[in-house]
């Protein structure tokens, strides 16, 4: 069954877009306050569909992130009281509990931590708002951690260029179906 490869080429497709640049910085900002959706989603593949532009899209993306995150601060803030029932019911409170945690022992290290892994950056940037963390060091760490994210990630795509598009496009639909199998192991060891 191939399910992956029209995926695959709409995908790369939607990175050449002349709006793409648009919707990368829109889907940044939004990640790192309120969407659920990471902006490496959409680096990636215009990295590899234009290697000459790998670093320009790193740099919005971490530009964006981090002015999103400022809105994630504010809201943290000044409006927590607001979007504490939406962490219950988006499935983030034990989350927000952790980052509070996290705070309370690394401070600034947390916010750099969070910005490079793949743990919900918006959840530490409304927990270093309600937590009253220095706003400077907070952007500080953002930038940093969230820009040796994405310049790591548009840079090894920039770095594989055509040749590793070609491969992506041959072997789209077997990675594919091993992360979906991968996928389906690691919850079945986590739910027994």
């Amino acid at each position: 069954m191939r399910l992956f490869g029209g995926l695959y080429t709409r995908v790369m497709r939607w990175s050449r877009h002349p709006h793409a640049e648009r919707y990368l910085a829109g889907l940044s900002f939004a990640e790192s306050s309120f969407f659920p959706i990471p902006p490496d989603v959409m680096l990636a593949p215009m990295s590899l569909a234009r290697p000459d532009r790998a670093w320009h899209y790193a740099g919005l993306t971490t530009l964006a992130s981090v002015l999103g995150g400022i809105l994630g601060y504010a809201i943290g803030v000044f409006a927590f009281e607001l979007v504490e029932p939406l962490l219950h019911e988006a499935g983030y409170w034990d989350k927000y509990l952790h980052a509070r945690d996290w705070f309370a022992e690394w401070g600034f290290w947390t916010v750099f931590i969070a910005g490079f892994s793949p743990i919900p950056y918006k959840i530490f940037t409304i927990a270093a708002g309600s937590l009253s963390m220095a706003l400077f060091p907070f952007i500080i760490a953002s930038a940093v951690g969230r820009g040796a994210r994405f310049f790591l990630v548009a840079g090894l795509l920039a770095w594989g260029g055509p040749r590793l598009e070609a491969a992506l496009h041959r072997y789209v639909e077997a990675l594919g179906w091993l992360v979906i199998g991968g996928g389906v192991v690691a919850y079945l060891l986590l739910r027994g």
